[in-house]
């Protein structure tokens, strides 16, 4: 669990995550009973998830994803193809010229 509130950008994308839960079910024409007995959680555990409640364990929202069929994406958050500040950083770290070692005479 959080402790403390979360920072803004992170609430932010927390609700839109929810927001796109909820469309993603609607769009299905799913109840949302259906689609918690599908993740195997609560309704009111599901009604958390779609408001972005953080507190909701990740798990259920994983449950919940899967059961729309959307889990692939969830796989893809924090592939280190996405994470440009580690690209840099890395990018940053690598040497300005490279220097063949010299053979010693014998």
């Amino acid at each position: 669990m959080v402790k403390g509130p979360l920072p803004i950008p992170a609430r932010r994308a927390m609700r839109k995550l929810g927001q796109d839960i909820k469309d993603a079910r609607l769009r299905r024409h799913i109840t949302a009973a259906l689609l918690a007995e599908r993740a195997n959680i609560s309704p009111r555990t599901l009604s958390k998830i779609e408001r972005g409640d953080s507190t909701v364990a990740i798990g259920s929202y994983v449950a919940v994803l899967f059961s729309l069929r959307m889990i692939d994406r969830f796989a893809d958050i924090a592939d280190a193809r996405h994470d440009r500040t580690g690209i840099e950083l890395m990018q940053e770290q690598l040497p300005k010229r490279v220097r063949i070692p010299r053979k010693k005479d014998e």
